[in-house]
């Protein structure tokens, strides 16, 4: 949680990456899969370095492979908003190192608006305001590097966590940042949520079903015209979590004017053993998902929405959307970002999963 990422720690691409993702799209139905990787891994441990032509070339075989399926894909900085446990733009890394960095990541994608960005992954125990400050640096970075089309996700303190993303003053401060032009169009909430009784995704048990959160936090979008994308949640297959899991799901997708869509952790390397596992078993060379995918990550999705698998635009214009998604996330990472300590989190070793997209 320090953004402590040594590049020599990254995996290489895990060798059923690929299949997997053709699984949760074509046999799922998803199509959104998320990406983390690192800071310090694109740019090869160099701080204020260009992107790492071969470090890039790992990172992006995961990212063509999501895009061969026709999902959208995610791009996740999973650094903590930090470098070596120094706070971006607040005594660590500047805002233009960091702007720097995300121009030159969005510019190779800038033709593709399937991809979308992920700014930063879980931020925690920061100024709001100067982080504020840091995102809208980085989203005009961002569009004035040609990347004009693509969705990009602002994360708030406190790990981004829905139960607090209005008491902390992110939502306040974060809706603020507008484009060069000075539209908020394509600009989304980033939103997090777990479901024991610490919010860490480290426990079996579930304890809550998160609508109350989410119930504050919808109205709140609603009431300043935005809209929030939940781009990690999970839980385990404990029978406290089927129950828990599949109904806040439900909410979320039933709330859809506030929520465009949720990403579900975690699948790729994580061992079926793993507490929050998604990962789908391999059984005589069929990919079959868990019970916990199946009713509470796609089950909920079918249960009242069709699926056109667009994920609608936010624009300036519009305070509303009937469009929803849900989406499972997968990453061969051997920790979660709620650990205690992270391996380095490279787009060579990671991948993630799912998303439907109602028709408007």
């Amino acid at each position: 949680m320090q953004g402590t990422c040594p590049p020599e720690s990254a995996q290489l691409p895990l060798s059923d990456g690929p299949d997997q993702m053709s699984h949760f799209v074509k046999d799922d139905g998803i199509n959104l899969l998320r990406i983390p990787t690192s800071w310090q891994f694109l740019v090869n441990g160099q701080l204020g370095g260009d992107i790492d032509a071969s470090k890039f070339s790992e990172y992006d075989q995961l990212v063509q492979s999501c895009l061969d399926t026709g999902a959208y894909c995610m791009i996740d900085i999973h650094n903590f908003a930090r470098w070596d446990g120094q706070i971006i733009g607040q005594g660590g890394p500047t805002d233009e190192q960091f702007a720097s960095f995300w121009a030159q990541l969005a510019g190779k994608y800038a033709t593709n608006d399937k991809v979308i960005f992920e700014l930063m992954n879980e931020p925690h125990d920061l100024d709001i305001d100067l982080w504020a400050q840091t995102c809208q640096t980085v989203v005009t970075a961002i569009r004035e590097a040609g990347a004009i089309s693509q969705k990009i996700l602002l994360p708030g303190t406190n790990f981004a966590s829905a139960e607090t993303l209005v008491s902390s003053g992110s939502v306040d401060a974060l809706i603020n940042i507008i484009n060069p032009d000075g539209s908020t169009d394509n600009l989304f909430l980033d939103i997090h949520k777990y479901l024991d009784d610490d919010n860490s995704g480290t426990h079996a048990e579930c304890s809550t079903d998160n609508v109350d959160s989410f119930t504050i936090l919808a109205l709140y979008l609603r009431s300043k015209g935005r809209k929030g994308f939940i781009s990690e949640t999970g839980a385990s297959s404990d029978a406290s979590c089927l129950s828990a899991f599949c109904d806040q799901n439900s909410f979320i997708n039933a709330n859809s004017d506030a929520f465009t869509g949720l990403v579900a952790w975690g699948a790729g390397s994580f061992s079926t053993s793993y507490i929050l596992s998604l990962t789908p078993t391999n059984q005589n060379g069929r990919l079959v998902d868990n019970t916990l995918m199946t009713q509470c990550v796609l089950g909920t999705w079918n249960e009242g929405h069709s699926n056109n698998g667009t994920i609608p635009t936010h624009t300036s214009s519009s305070t509303s959307s009937s469009s929803s998604a849900a989406a499972a996330s997968s990453s061969s990472t051997a920790t979660s970002s709620r650990a205690t300590a992270t391996t380095t989190i490279s787009g060579a070793s990671t991948f993630a999963g799912l998303s439907h997209a109602k028709q408007e």
